[in-house]
């Protein structure tokens, strides 16, 4: 049968997005058509078009999955894609690097094995920022040696963020119903909010991290990015449990469930919500969205509590001594479970290998972050680090302001409106947008969902409470979703445009988490 390719004249999703729009009932679903769909938008819009480049190789066939599945499963042959730093079966997983291009395990993270059991298509894998952004402290977002640069469909001149940037891109652009992305600090919300779309970073230890390329046990997770906290939540569904080879999911058979129910009549109305005012930034069209979204969260009944709250700089700077550690450790942990006879085992051999593949793997950037982890030994420095940087962030942090203000979650902008990229200079660091890396540190739930835009580039809204009020937070996000009156851009898959008459801002104000 011939297949009907889609016309890039046709609009690729409803021009603005506001709340009726989120209430609205679905069409029935059709896994096979979405599949086809699905595949389709990735050859017309990632591989031509306006080469998106978020998906590194994908299943053409994916709609023949979809069949198998449609009747009997959880998912129903929902299309996922998967960030290239899990693995999956049937596909090298190479986190960007050349040094794995030849990673072929051939068995599936016990997320995907759970994801596949509840009927979910594994679409294809995405492009991730190298080492999922922890290889140089100048890199740019959304760049990796096997999957090249990712492009924003919002403004394709604009970053992704990262490290999730391929997750991000793919499901705003339409290339599957939902992603997975993983996070040590920021690398799902940040993406999710500059792409326009929802993403969710759980309590660490809902969702198992065996078979993931790691940074630090201490921090990482996988999680959804989807178009709705309703999709995000089933996935979570999907993906979430205990696995005996990881020991931080030990508690969560006792947390999982299914996520979608409550949501569709969450409320609320008299919960108290904390401001976080000095987590809003320099900028006034971060601010004026913000303000809009408090104005939303009061008209849906929410009791809404300013709070005052700087981190200290300690928090930032044992955070990352704590990583510096765990990523030599746990590296080399994972390397030598790998069976290819060629591979890498430990982090000096990844050094090696950049440095005799320099005229690819280095062309833009370093490798400062990889060296100075491997020199990093000091195993009581580095426990006390991770003590004083949980300390900071969970009990003196984010617990303490739950406590003292009698709310029940905290809210912030995420981040800024995506920067241009820029492979010489890297990404544009600035600071004082967001409080998301208090969750990260924690190892507390963040969610991320879309507030509006600044000149057609998204920004979205924080959400973020204790550990394994994972519900709670979803809950909330789903509530506030619906209250929403902001409309949400579409992808132009354009280079980004000011509006007439309007002046663009300066490139050194973008914003990005950590």
């Amino acid at each position: 049968m011939k297949r009907i390719i889609l016309s890039l004249a046709l609009p690729v999703m409803s021009p603005l997005v506001g709340a009726v729009a989120v209430a609205a009932t679905p069409p029935p679903f059709d896994a096979q058509s979405e599949a086809d769909n699905n595949v389709e938008r990735i050859r017309q819009l990632d591989d031509a078009g306006p080469q998106i480049n978020s998906v590194i190789i994908y299943d053409p066939l994916a709609a023949q999955q979809a069949q198998k599945v449609a009747e009997t499963t959880y998912l129903g042959g929902r299309t996922v894609l998967v960030k290239d730093n899990i693995e999956t079966a049937e596909w090298p997983t190479t986190a960007g690097s050349l040094a794995l291009k030849d990673n072929m395990t051939g068995r599936d993270a016990p997320m995907i094995a759970a994801l596949r059991k509840s009927g979910g298509v594994v679409l294809g894998k995405t492009n991730l920022s190298e080492w999922a952004n922890i290889r140089d402290e100048n890199s740019t977002s959304g760049w990796s040696a096997v999957g090249g640069l990712t492009r924003n469909p919002h403004a394709t001149d604009r970053n992704t963020c990262g490290s999730s940037a391929g997750s991000g891109a793919a499901v705003a652009a339409g290339f599957a119903w939902a992603a997975i992305g993983t996070e040590t600090d920021g690398s799902i919300t940040c993406p999710a909010s500059v792409n326009g779309v929802v993403g969710f970073k759980p309590t660490v230890g809902m969702v198992s991290r065996t078979h993931v390329v790691p940074i630090s046990h201490s921090q990482d997770t996988a999680g959804p990015m989807a178009n709705s906290v309703a999709d995000a939540a089933m996935l979570l569904t999907a993906l979430a449990g205990t696995d005996p080879a990881d020991s931080a999911t030990a508690d969560a058979d006792l947390y999982k469930g299914d996520f979608t129910q409550g949501l569709a009549d969450a409320s609320l109305q008299g919960v108290r919500i904390g401001v976080l005012k000095n987590q809003i930034g320099p900028r006034a069209d971060v601010r004026g969205l913000f303000d809009a979204a408090l104005a939303d969260l009061r008209r849906a009944g929410a009791v809404l509590v300013d709070v005052e709250f700087t981190p200290d700089s300690a928090m930032y700077r044992d955070e990352f001594t704590t990583l510096l550690f765990e990523l030599r450790d746990d590296m080399q942990t994972y390397l030598a479970s790998l069976p290819g006879p060629d591979m890498p085992r430990n982090l000096a051999d990844l050094i090696a290998y950049n440095k005799s593949h320099a005229g690819l793997e280095m062309r833009w950037f370093g490798q400062s972050i990889f060296e100075q982890a491997d020199g990093t030994t000091d195993r009581a420095a580095y426990e006390t680090a991770r003590a004083n940087a949980f300390r900071l962030a969970g009990p003196e942090g984010i617990d303490r302001l739950l406590a003292a203000n009698n709310i029940a979650f905290l809210v912030a902008p995420t981040t800024g409106p995506a920067w241009t990229s820029d492979l010489v200079h890297g990404d544009h660091y600035t600071g004082g947008i967001g409080a998301g890396s208090m969750a990260a540190i924690s190892g507390y739930p963040h969610l991320t969902v879309p507030m509006g835009a600044v000149e057609g580039l998204p920004v979205g809204l924080s959400f973020m409470s204790g550990k394994w009020r994972d519900h709670d937070v979803l809950k909330a996000g789903a509530a506030y979703e619906k209250a929403r009156t902001t409309p949400l851009a579409t992808p132009s898959f354009e280079r980004w445009k000011p509006a007439a008459g309007i002046m663009p801002a300066a490139d050194s104000e973008p914003i990005m988490a950590q």
